[in-house]
């Protein structure tokens, strides 16, 4: 697993998009234009930040110790994943879709219909 990986899984996703809006290693994706996922570009460890469901976010914590409060984010509704081997790639790659579909179902009935036409 790698950062490659990571952006070539979410920018296959409707409405993603790619920036650097913080600084110049903090890579963001957004959908529609507000924030699923971050991850520092120059990290050796693949680590990422995430939106979560309150409830599955205390889950994922207690389940995975690589699972923790989101980094510099609010702890009840982020969290940092450091993908180590603990879990497979494809519950990772869940978690990505996870946060994607926190922030999309978050969105008002225009944009979520906005997205679904492209």
């Amino acid at each position: 697993m790698d950062i490659d990986e990571i952006r070539q899984y979410c920018l296959i996703k409707k409405g993603v998009t790619e920036e650097f809006p913080f600084d110049e290693e903090t890579l963001v994706f957004k959908v529609m234009g507000k924030i699923f996922l971050l991850t520092n570009i120059n990290d050796e460890t693949i680590s990422v930040n995430l939106k979560c469901n309150p409830d599955y976010a205390l889950e994922l914590r207690e389940r995975y110790d690589s699972v923790q409060p989101g980094y510099h984010m609010n702890k009840k509704m982020w969290n940092t994943v450091t993908y180590n081997g603990e879990f497979s790639i494809q519950d990772f790659f869940e978690m990505i879709d996870h946060s994607y579909h926190e922030v999309v179902k978050k969105m008002t009935k225009k944009l979520q219909a906005s997205l679904k036409d492209l």
